[in-house]
């Protein structure tokens, strides 16, 4: 048997465990905190392999989009003008940012183009940094020039004239997001703080962007502290409060969570893995979950110490009841978190290998350490508190759900929430409901600066559709542009797109420029010579290399159609790529030798992170109930007693589908692990009742009626407390952090915690009640069954 061998050595295994502290402890100081955006992006999917293929050469999805707007009068202006050329060389020199890739009205890739009177094209910035100061003509004279390029006015200045766009395309990498958000406050504050002239008031700067979302992000790092010592703080209270006298109860399952702290952290540092800010609510539930553990074991020793000989052998007995049925709900715990790491996104496969083994060790740093602890103290002879057992709310819950009204009752509650779950589930979104980011409050600066930028412009978020030809020089053909300007009045019958940008546009503009400017000559010319000429003709006018880089690549075989949307809702990006896919499939669109490929830019990898969230939404959430009914029907050897746990797991999901569905939170590639950790760690509830049940059942030489009583008489109170145990782990992230995300992520596994705390106490014992299963009603108490009691979750 185990527990010989480990408490034969109890001071040996004792210096392993504690060795092995002190070794991962060394290790903390090197692990690392950080977003890396690649860690969202599921390598496999097909617009992700699009996306690497061309962020380099049309930009990715790492965008800083600015904007400057004016309350009076409009942007033209040599303040105004001063300052958007201000933040625009502040966006070209922030780290990482592709110079070739930024675009302003007073950057100089944004070029005025016209016919000279030799018949030949020229172009000229439509800003001077070395002339700032404007006659009124001149400034008249930019207005109308601007007015007249399309590829400016309506995409960097909008149509009312009031607010002018500044955009940055970064370097796809591990980003210094914490320093271009620095960067980016200096510039902000340093151009607000420009005195206001007489023509202008009221200037007002936004930016939004994958870079300043992750800058806020790292802005509330500080509140981890706050909401560690606020968390610690609630646990001991909770502890003090349950065992008040009785000294082991309040520090050994405080030990406890510091080893196993401590181990999860080595061990995350020393598998290389980093910690994402927006998945921290799992350590930390994984942290109350080890102290959940310790509180059962020290509980259990109290109730051992009354018929013990001496310390050891009460920590013997309460190592062997508890040790097995302990090992299988943390078992649960690690298949729930093992299973996430199915998903195809790279955080996701960190998280569920790492959270994983950081569950495991709960058997060594709590289920073995703390009787190991108790074997070496004195024996406590405190007396429990099991004397009022029989009588209060639990007592009375008991009597209720016994009886066969109130189990019938209780069945046809979890059946009408089975109907009226499925109904709201309908509702969950996949992707994201509303606009702007879920991991921001709506009213936070940069959702408010994203709506400022969309209501004005086109649209913050991009949509690339990548045209390849099969041969250099494609790109020239005039079937091809035809095809692609198609396609883009296709696109722009969605409501949703606020516009479009792409090679048949400039190809038709150049067009019209070297034909004195008139309109009847926008259009595609009947050749692909001529098309060359006209395209050779724009780079000639311009002195700035890569004047088409935004357009086509240098072989003129790819080029790059870019579309609009002011939000990245699921709905959006669905219709957007339905819409593309239509065009796409259309046999009557299809022209030899060219293919459209989906989807790059913000939009594109947006949707894939979606699809591949939605996949694993359907393989992970199965698979760890699959696996769970597994272990439950071999550790019992009964099929009804795995049935009975999926039953457990189907409801508690439904229900938190229903409730996801009514407060507005998508499936998406962060929510996904919060359901997945929700089954796995909230099972156990419905195993320390359906296994106390057994047990009690057993005592009462079969009276099943009487086993349910004293199981939910006695349990209820352990299920209860040991649920508020985990809930205070991990409510204080809904009440003090700033990131949304974060609190709604906490309300969540709250939500799943209580559903399956009460499940555990009502639904299961109910279920057993109406259907008596065999492996219950035919237990016999047996020597070395006596003890058998699960830790409760």
């Amino acid at each position: 048997m185990i527990e010989v061998f480990v408490f034969y050595h109890p001071k040996t295994f004792l210096s392993v465990i504690l060795l092995a502290t002190l070794f991962f402890a060394s290790r903390i100081p090197y692990l690392e905190m950080y977003s890396n955006f690649s860690d969202l992006l599921p390598q496999e999917h097909p617009y992700i392999q699009l996306h690497n293929e061309v962020k380099d050469t049309f930009g990715g999805a790492n965008n800083v989009v600015m904007a400057i707007s004016v309350e009076e009068g409009d942007i033209f202006n040599v303040d105004t003008l001063a300052r958007i050329h201000r933040l625009t060389l502040g966006v070209d020199s922030l780290p990482g940012v592709n110079h070739n890739l930024v675009r302003s009205l007073t950057h100089r890739t944004v070029r005025k183009t016209w016919l000279t009177e030799m018949g030949n094209m020229n172009s000229e910035a439509y800003y001077d940094p070395l002339y700032p100061d404007m006659s009124e003509e001149q400034l008249e004279q930019l207005r109308l020039d601007v007015m007249a390029n399309p590829n400016v006015y309506g995409l960097l200045v909008a149509p009312d004239l009031k607010s002018a766009l500044i955009r940055g395309t970064f370097n796809e990498g591990q980003l210094d997001y914490v320093e271009i958000f620095r960067q980016l406050g200096e510039l902000t504050e340093s151009v607000e703080q420009l005195r206001e002239s007489e023509v202008v008031q009221g200037i007002h700067i936004y930016a939004t962007g994958q870079p300043v979302l992750m800058g806020w992000v790292y802005s509330y790092l500080g509140q981890i502290m706050q909401i560690f010592l606020l968390t610690l703080g609630i646990l001991l209270a909770l502890l003090v409060a349950y065992f008040r006298t009785r000294g082991y109860g309040i520090l050994l399952p405080l030990i406890g969570v510091l080893i196993s702290a401590t181990w999860g952290l080595g061990i995350v540092s020393l598998l290389g893995y980093n910690l994402d800010p927006l998945t921290l609510v799992i350590p930390f539930l994984i942290t109350a979950r080890a102290m959940s553990h310790g509180i059962q074991l020290v509980e259990r020793y109290y109730l051992e110490a009354q018929t013990a000989k001496d310390n050891h052998d009460a920590a013997r007995r309460t190592f062997e009841t508890l040790f097995r049925p302990g090992t299988l709900g943390i078992v649960s715990d690690a298949v729930g978190l093992l299973i996430i790491s199915l998903g195809s996104s790279p955080i996701n496969v960190k998280l569920g290998i790492y959270a994983s083994i950081w569950a495991g060790t709960v058997v060594i740093t709590v289920l073995i350490a703390v009787p190991l602890v108790l074997s070496l103290l004195p024996l406590s002879k405190v007396q429990g508190d099991d004397a009022d057992a029989q009588v209060g709310v639990f007592a009375a819950l008991a009597r209720f759900v016994s009886s066969k009204g109130g189990s019938l009752t209780i069945l046809l509650l979890a059946l009408a929430v089975y109907v009226g779950g499925g109904m709201l589930s309908s509702k969950v979104q996949i992707g994201e409901s509303e606009p702007g980011s879920p991991i921001l409050y709506p009213d936070h600066d940069y959702n408010v600066s994203s709506k400022n930028i969309n209501d004005n412009f086109p649209g913050s978020e991009e949509m690339y559709l990548v045209a390849q030809t099969d041969e250099p020089g494609g790109m020239k053909r005039p079937e091809v542009l035809r095809a692609l300007q198609d396609l883009q009045i296709h696109m722009l019958q969605d409501p949703a797109m606020g516009g479009s940008k792409g090679m048949p546009d400039l190809v038709k503009q150049v067009n019209r420029i070297l034909h004195n400017d008139d309109p009847r000559w926008a259009v595609i010319p009947d050749e692909g010579a001529y098309v060359g000429g006209l395209m050779f003709a724009f780079m000639a006018s311009s002195p700035i290399p890569g004047a088409l880089k935004e357009f086509v690549d240098t072989d003129d075989q790819t080029a790059n159609l870019v579309f609009f949307y002011k939000d990245h809702k699921g709905e959006t990006l669905r219709r957007a790529i339905h819409m593309a896919k239509e065009w796409i499939d259309d046999p009557k669109n299809k022209v030899e030798g060219l293919e459209v490929r989906l989807a790059g830019g913000p939009i594109g990898v947006t949707a894939a992170i979606n699809e591949a969230a939605f996949e694993s939404n359907m393989v992970i959430i199965p698979a760890a109930m699959a696996l769970i009914f597994l272990f439950v029907t071999l550790f019992y050897w009964s099929i009804h007693a795995g049935w009975l746990m999926f039953l457990v797991m189907t409801f508690c999901t439904v229900a938190t589908y229903a409730y996801m569905g009514i407060v507005g939170i998508g499936i998406n590639v962060n929510t996904v692990p919060i359901i997945a950790v929700g089954i796995g760690v909230g099972i156990d509830y419905s195993i320390y009742m359906m296994d106390r049940v057994r047990e009690e059942t057993a005592r009462a030489n079969g009276d099943l009626g009487a086993g349910i009583r004293h199981s939910i008489a006695t349990t209820g109170k352990a299920i209860a407390f040991t649920a508020t145990a985990l809930i205070g782990g991990i409510v204080m992230w809904a009440f003090v952090s700033e990131l949304r995300f974060q609190a709604e992520a906490a309300l969540l596994l709250v939500v799943m915690l209580i559903l399956n705390a009460w499940a555990a106490a009502n639904l299961v014992p109910a279920w057993i009640v109406r259907f008596r299963p065999a492996f219950i009603v035919g237990t016999q108490v047996q020597d070395d069954e006596i003890h058998i009691e699960p830790v409760a979750a």
